[in-house]
């Protein structure tokens, strides 16, 4: 099994950029999760404004994470984290990176190439949430440290959550420019020709 790297967050520029694509890590510090598009637009919309975010963002992580939260004992507690698909927001993320010059960001499936090229010029890197691993990563929280836009359906609110050892999860775009999204792409690209030729034969010989 790969080595798995261990990262304090907040973590600087220069920690970041030395990781690579397909790297394996866990964090542990506080993390800001919401795993819905319009707090994204709002987050977007704030910055062209000049209003500031309600809480800071420079240099921690804005993951594309869902979760399910409930009173209990006085503290707002998460039931689970369960990552959504980073894809949705292509659109806001390029100048939310570079605006909020975030350190990491991640979900499911990647984000396009403009959102690589501003990971790659503030230091930035993408991770990968494990698919179905809802009850693993939920096992890493540890309190929730604050709420934000509470008029905001619950799936949408910005919550900042303190984790240890959230992982492992996977490098998946890094700031030199790999991305192991368009790897596979790619790859899948290439490998096409032969497969539909493959299936012509097989048509041929029914």
């Amino acid at each position: 099994m790969a080595e798995i790297r261990d990262i304090e967050l907040p973590a600087d520029e220069h920690l970041v950029r030395e990781l690579r694509a397909g790297d394996l890590v866990r964090l542990t510090g506080e993390i800001v999760i919401s795993a819905g598009l319009p707090a994204y637009r709002r987050l977007l919309s704030e910055l062209h404004q000049g209003i500031a975010p309600p809480l800071g963002l420079r240099g921690r992580a804005l993951f594309h994470v869902g979760s399910l939260g409930e009173e209990a004992g006085g503290e707002y507690r998460l039931r689970y984290l369960n990552p959504t698909t980073s894809t949705r927001f292509n659109a806001e993320m390029p100048e939310l990176i570079r605006g909020l010059g975030i350190r990491f960001a991640g979900g499911k499936g990647g984000l396009g190439d403009e959102s690589a090229a501003a990971m790659r010029d503030i230091g930035c890197v993408y991770l990968s949430f494990l698919g179905g691993g809802c009850t693993l990563l939920s096992d890493a929280i540890r309190r929730v440290t604050a709420v934000h836009w509470t008029e905001m359906v619950e799936h949408y609110r910005l919550v900042r959550v303190e984790v240890e050892r959230l992982g492992p999860l996977t490098v998946g775009i890094d700031t030199h420019g790999a991305s192991i999204y368009r790897d596979l792409r790619d790859d899948a690209q290439a490998r096409l020709p032969d497969i539909l030729s493959g299936l012509a034969e097989a048509r041929e010989i029914r």
